[in-house]
């Protein structure tokens, strides 16, 4: 072979062995591509797939757009005054344009101070922070947009997983493409968990500065956007120094950021922030003012009627009819008292709950007693015994007798003061010095049946209402809130008056979810009211309860104590206010020391409306209809004829042309003229009464009462007396039912709640409605 062809040959052949090296390079560069190729896919359907499991379970945009926020529903008083917040969450929406400009910077400086640059998530933070997680090997670094946070606060838990971070970002790109930058920021500062139960800048700023969020400065502004990161933390109330550092921090991004000026700087960085008084730690079931008129409206209406979510997320606004001044007075003046009790103010021309407290200390002790009480009334019951006289044409002129009964059951009701009884007397002195043996006879004149009807009639509802002649003395358990409805009566001529305490119901939005207004319903003729308001001003004038005159007011109302002293009561009203205030011990012992009506409930009364009528400007006289028909007439105490000169008179009001015309025979006028006079007073006998009952106790005319001795004592011949004032019996009686004299009354069967049992059913409720 030739060294040319060799040559050839060799360059043949090395020309073919680097050919043949390519070919494998390049198949093995195929095969990388390939898997590459393959692998890329592989993740790219994994990514889709795994992108398409986290955005089914991502609320849709409708969705996102219904999404309503957990706001506190406010309470209000009759002025439009807060006086409570029911929440899950502490939150109230607050407007962008109503948040201080420093506010807005320092909360962009301290957690996206590129809000306004980008789309809602920031690949380059996302990455550094990518890099810090792996590196740790879990998540630790943060880096998310003021947008991804709301994000997470409206729809994600704060789980820190790959996949939440996922569902956050896409969430956060949805958002910024349905929301502007200033919705995203002012729903931002709305949702934000700011400590101590606070949620949003309205609650925190209300919460830690006492003001407005419109109105805080830099330093509280700095100090609020420093929470942010760690609420507890750096809460300024628990961890100042934290508070400090992290504040400091905040100031020198918005310097850094040329947001505030170096005088700023240097003028904040170590003020110390002025906090509000005390902390307050938020609490949905802790009610802190009017908490019984709270529970009151909470419990009997709004969680009935619009369930616990709505009510503690959905940012009602009640407006209620209670003065916040009269409430905090009322629980300032029971909260003093040694027993327990109860006090309910009430318009009674309106039905507007005033104020109501039923408890000296709500923390100790939920039982309501001005709603939840039923207790005996005693005499403050014998108003309505004798509304049902003068509803059957008697007056307070005419007379009836005080005198020792005895029933053939063997039931022998007595006085307060037993053993002494002043014989014929008035029906306004029997009212005015609350005598039981006058009430328990003039029950059986008119009827028990009458009387309880009466009763239902002007707004007792209590089922405890007993059928039989106990009832004058008041043996009905009821409640203070339904006395105080009766006696508004009396007060506004006639009506039985629904009460209420909710005027008002908006949602967040403004619209009108309820209104409530006043429910009168005719309940006596405005002349039987007004006259049985004369008489219960003679008792405040000069009978039991001459105490609670208020000063420069018409003042009407009446005592009630029963046996044993176990429960006290005063209940009475001034022209456009009527007062209950009931003391008593939750398990019924004695109040010790004769505590009677005017001892123990009569001062708490008059501390209050005496308050009550400055804070109000209550008119000073009652108001009299035209169609009452009535005459105000002075008349004597005793005899109830016109007043002598030497009478102790009273001015009364009287149906008009039924006043008597003749002067009191006792005290100057003559015999004669007195029973000449066709509207002279009558004595009225009850069915027990018996002539030898009529001779011994009554009062004869032109001269002195018949002697009345004690029982027991030895009866001894008379001298002829005067004639009597004239007799009447009814002539149609039924029957009353006369109590036992030793069978207990159903009010003394019953069981008494124990604190723990109170506290007991409080704890179901709440649970009943969801609230823990």
């Amino acid at each position: 072979m030739s060294r040319t062809q060799k040559s050839d040959k060799d360059f043949s052949l090395s020309n073919k062995k680097p050919k043949k090296k390519k070919s494998l390079a390049s198949k093995l560069f195929a095969s990388f591509m390939l898997t590459a190729a393959v692998a890329a896919a592989v993740i790219a359907v994994a990514a889709l797939l795994f992108l398409r499991e986290i955005t089914e379970s991502l609320p849709t945009t409708p969705e996102i757009l219904a999404h309503e926020p957990s706001l506190a529903t406010k309470v209000y008083d009759r002025k439009g005054r807060l006086i409570t917040q029911l929440f899950q969450e502490n939150r109230t929406w607050v407007k962008l344009q109503n948040v201080s400009p420093w506010m807005v910077k320092a909360i962009l400086a301290a957690e996206d101070d590129k809000f306004y640059e980008h789309a809602g998530i920031r690949p380059i933070a996302i990455a550094r922070a990518l890099v810090i997680d792996i590196f740790h090997g879990e998540a630790k670094q943060g880096a998310s947009t003021i947008t991804q946070q709301l994000a997470r606060n409206l729809f994600l838990s704060n789980e820190k997983t790959i996949i939440r971070k996922a569902r956050e970002m896409v969430l956060a790109i949805r958002l910024e493409r349905i929301y502007t930058k200033d919705q995203l920021l002012e729903m931002y500062l709305n949702t934000i968990y700011m400590g101590h139960g606070t949620y949003g800048i309205e609650a925190a700023s209300r919460e830690y500065f006492a003001k407005p969020p419109a109105k805080l400065d830099i330093n509280e502004s700095a100090t609020l956007a420093g929470l942010v990161a760690a609420p507890e933390k750096y809460s300024p109330y628990r961890h100042k120094g934290n508070s400090q550092a992290r504040k400091s921090y905040v100031l020198r991004r918005m310097l850094d950021l040329d947001w505030i000026s170096k005088g700023d700087y240097d003028a904040n960085i170590n003020k110390e922030p002025k906090l509000a008084q005390t902390e307050r730690v938020g609490n949905p079931i802790t009610l802190e003012d009017a908490p019984y008129f709270v529970s009151y409206i909470l419990f009997s209406h709004l969680l009935p009627s619009y369930g616990a979510d709505r009510i503690y997320r959905g940012g009602l606004s009640v407006h209620t009819t209670i003065d916040r001044d009269l409430q905090a007075k009322g629980e300032e003046i029971v909260s003093s008292m040694k027993h327990e009790g109860a006090l309910v103010a009430i318009d009674p021309n309106t039905g507007e709950i005033l104020a109501l407290v039923g408890g000296r200390d709500f923390n100790k002790s939920k039982f309501n007693r001005a709603t939840q009480a039923f207790r005996q009334p005693g005499s403050s019951f014998k108003p309505i015994v004798y509304a049902s006289a003068l509803e059957q044409g008697y007056r307070g002129v005419d007379h009836v007798l005080d005198a020792p009964l005895l029933f053939p059951n063997g039931w022998a009701p007595g006085n307060y003061t037993s053993n002494k009884y002043d014989g014929e007397v008035t029906l306004m002195k029997a009212l005015a010095r609350s005598i039981n043996t006058s009430a328990v006879r003039l029950a059986q004149i008119s009827g028990v049946r009458h009387i309880t009807d009466l009763a239902r009639r002007i707004g007792i509802t209590t089922p405890h209402l007993p059928d039989d002649l106990s009832v004058a003395l008041g043996t009905a358990s009821l409640t203070p809130l339904e006395m105080s409805v009766a006696y508004s009566a009396f007060a506004n001529n006639g009506y039985q008056v629904k009460p209420y305490a909710i005027k008002e119901i908006l949602s967040q939005r403004g619209e009108t979810l309820e209104q409530n207004g006043p429910q009168l319903t005719p309940a006596v003729t405005p002349t039987v009211a007004v006259t049985m308001r004369s008489m219960l001003q003679q008792v405040t004038s000069w009978g039991t309860g001459a105490r609670a005159k208020i000063a420069d007011h018409e003042t009407f109302g009446k005592t009630g104590t029963t046996n044993e002293w176990t429960d006290a009561w005063f209940v009475g009203g001034v022209p456009g206010l009527v007062v209950v205030v009931y003391v008593g011990n939750d398990d019924h012992k004695p109040l010790g020391g004769r505590s009677t009506g005017a001892a123990a409930a009569l001062p708490v009364w008059k501390s209050f409306v005496e308050y009550a009528v400055n804070t109000l400007a209550l008119p000073s006289t009652f108001s009299i209809p035209s169609d009452a028909e009535v005459e105000a007439v002075r008349v004597c105490r005793a005899t109830g004829f016109l007043a002598a000169p030497g009478c102790e008179a009273a001015d009364l009001l009287l149906p008009l042309g039924h006043a008597p015309s003749s002067l009191c025979p006792w005290h100057g006028g003559t015999i004669a003229e007195a029973l000449a006079d066709a509207n002279a007073p009558v004595l009225l006998l009850a069915p027990i009464d018996e002539e030898t009952d009529v001779n011994r106790y009554a009062l004869h005319l032109g001269g002195a009462p018949a002697a009345q001795p004690q029982p027991g004592a030895a009866e001894t011949p008379a001298e002829p007396a005067p004639p009597v004032t004239p007799t009447q019996k009814p002539k149609k009686s039924e029957p009353s039912k006369v109590p036992s004299a030793t069978e207990k009354k159903p009010y003394e069967k019953r069981k008494y709640e124990t604190q723990d049992e109170v506290d007991k059913r409080y704890q179901e409720l709440l649970k009943q409605y969801g609230i823990i």
